[in-house]
């Protein structure tokens, strides 16, 4: 007998004849960690094309990307984690993400090293983050969640960049895009 999935009220699945609750969760490396972020925050997943170095920006801005005619900035998940810089490979990708800042959306890339599932987790095997012992700075992890017998660090993506961040790169991208209408126009 198989098990009917719906998604609940708040987005999270619920197995029919199941008392047990899933969430999805994209999964991915940087460096040679595996973390997550929950699918409902992924917006799209796209190959790398030319970024686009800003000057005067912090080291984990890898620069802004054209995405169907809009400016987006994109983020080295492994320097914004205080790692080295990633390295672009053939495995390489930009997950794009929305974050909510001052009541406006944002639409985020996210340089990742490589993209590997999706997974279901059940709620049951999420735990709060550690007090201790993470290489990572704690306020950016929402949880752990535990599949078979490993850990997976589930990425909380409205802290992994503060408001004060989120409004320079919003900066970033208005810049970008009245330098790029000024342009259009000189060509007219």
């Amino acid at each position: 007998m198989s098990n009917l999935v719906v998604k609940g009220k708040s987005g999270q699945e619920l197995a029919a004849g199941s008392a047990d609750q899933f969430q999805q969760y994209l999964t991915f490396l940087v460096g040679k960690d595996n973390f997550a972020i929950g699918i409902l925050d992924v917006k799209e997943i796209i190959e790398i094309s030319n970024i686009t170095r800003v000057p005067m920006t912090p080291d984990y801005i890898r620069g802004v990307i054209n995405l169907r005619g809009n400016v987006v900035p994109v983020i080295d998940l492994s320097a914004r984690l205080d790692r080295h810089p990633s390295e672009i490979t053939k495995r390489s990708c930009i997950v794009l993400v929305e974050v909510e800042t001052h009541g406006e959306s944002q639409v985020i890339g996210m340089l990742v090293d490589q993209v590997n599932e999706i997974l279901d987790i059940p709620q049951a095997n999420i735990q709060p983050p550690p007090d201790f012992g993470a290489d990572i700075r704690t306020e950016f992890i929402q949880a752990m969640g535990r599949v078979d017998d490993n850990f997976i660090i589930l990425l909380a993506i409205n802290r992994i960049l503060s408001i004060d961040e989120l409004s320079q790169l919003q900066h970033v991208v208005k810049s970008q895009n009245s330098a790029s209408q000024t342009d259009s126009s000189e060509l007219a």
